[in-house]
């Protein structure tokens, strides 16, 4: 009978979601995976790309393209934009022109790009196992066999320069010299304005023919973006007025960011509607803040190295103990304490003391350098994350798993 109740019990969950009125009429246009015929506040961007790009409509190779911006705004958007638009007309025209779109955080090494490109072109590379001369030369030789024009748009590209190298840049941005028929233009988009200083000069000089800069979006910017999406995403007078204008605020205090407007637009209406709410308040937006902060801290903290983890934890739980104005060698006691119950190698203080540092520099802590005169410098170290989330995911590694029950029993230190 306990069963069936509970079948009965499932069975209803998804009838009573679905008897709530819908706030939604396409929430898929508030994620960063859509991408919008009309780009508000990108127009510049835009005609500089496309103004570059327009040499291959006449047979011509395109100059190189060096693409940086942070995070959200625009770069990817306006390349698949302007990209599908030079592909389309290239159609029309009759002329050869592809361009490949490659997300350099995904296929990150030379070998990979490199087959990734051969497989375009119908050649039989394997995932692993050819010298990278002999990948190089499949793609180069499928390329060549009739005249066309391939753009590569290397997105995240500087993820691939510290990871793997610049060889793959100086390789395809010298190709041309070894093509009789096709061309080749590279783009390389960036997050990061001083990746260039990791190049070989002669990749750098090749590579950044033309350089465009894509600035962040201010608050009005941001404003305009989501009232674009809002109109495709709900349905009408689902948002009281103040909802776009707070969204778009808290985006431009983080540098910005249209992908976090959009992102904290979709939390709050999706909260509002698992509360069943009609319409979308200034309360929904402050909790979502909330909630994707929290989800943000909860994959850092989840990703930390143990030893990280570990000076966290004792953080967390001198914290617990009401010990809110903590230094290096309150934290240091604990950590050298918990080590030792789980039987770990101990780092010495400085080491610990470059870890405290890292947490902050994460957001995770607050640590501030502070004078106690004849006894030397000190940081006054805080949380900056709400303490009980915090050591639910630390005690979720099954190496700190034992320590759940564990207490500081430290003396604070007088200084």
């Amino acid at each position: 009978m306990v069963g069936n109740a509970e079948e009965k019990s499932i069975d209803k969950v998804f009838e009573n979601l679905l008897s709530i009125k819908p706030i939604f009429k396409n929430r898929e246009v508030l994620r960063p995976s859509y991408t919008p015929e009309y780009l508000p506040h990108r127009l510049d961007q835009i005609n500089s790309v496309a103004e570059i790009l327009v040499s291959a409509l006449r047979g011509e190779s395109p100059s190189n393209i060096l693409i940086y911006g942070k995070t959200g705004t625009g770069k990817t958007a306006t390349l698949e934009s302007v990209s599908k638009k030079l592909e389309d007309l290239a159609e029309k025209m009759n002329i050869e022109c592809k361009v490949l779109f490659i997300n350099c955080e995904r296929i990150d090494t030379q070998y990979r790009i490199l087959a990734h490109l051969a497989r375009h072109y119908n050649r039989d590379v394997p995932i692993t196992g050819w010298p990278t001369d002999q990948v190089f030369n499949e793609f180069r030789d499928a390329l060549d066999k009739k005249e066309q024009i391939a753009i590569i748009i290397l997105d995240e590209i500087d993820n691939l320069v510290k990871k793997s190298g610049d060889d793959i840049l100086y390789n395809l941005s010298r190709i041309n010299s070894d093509l009789k028929k096709a061309k080749v233009s590279i783009i390389g988009i960036s997050n990061d304005l001083t990746f260039t200083d990791y190049l070989d000069p002669r990749v750098k000089s090749s590579l950044g023919e033309e350089e465009i800069i894509f600035p962040p979006y201010n608050a009005d910017q941001l404003r305009d973006i989501l009232e674009q999406r809002s109109r495709m995403a709900f349905k009408e007078n689902m948002l009281e007025p103040a909802v776009i204008p707070l969204c778009a605020a808290f985006a431009a205090q983080e540098h910005g960011d249209a992908r976090k407007a959009l992102d904290l637009l979709r939390v709050s209406a999706e909260l509002s509607e698992r509360l069943s709410d009609t319409v979308v308040r200034e309360e929904h937006v402050r909790k979502a803040r909330e909630k994707i902060e929290l989800d943000r801290i909860t994959e850092v903290v989840r990703t930390l190295p143990t030893q990280s983890k570990l000076v966290l934890y004792s953080i967390v739980l001198l914290d617990s103990e009401g010990s809110h104005e903590l230094n290096t060698g309150d934290v240091y006691n604990v950590y050298r304490r918990l080590c030792r119950m789980i039987d770990i190698d101990i780092l010495t203080g400085r080491r610990v003391t470059d870890l405290i540092s890292e947490l902050d520099m994460l957001g995770i802590i607050n640590a501030t350098v502070v004078s106690k005169g004849r006894y030397g410098r000190t940081k006054e170290i805080s949380l900056s994350v709400p303490a009980e989330s915090t050591r639910k995911v630390l005690t979720d590694d099954y190496r700190l798993r034992t320590l759940k029950e564990a207490r500081p029993f430290f003396h604070q230190q007088r200084l």
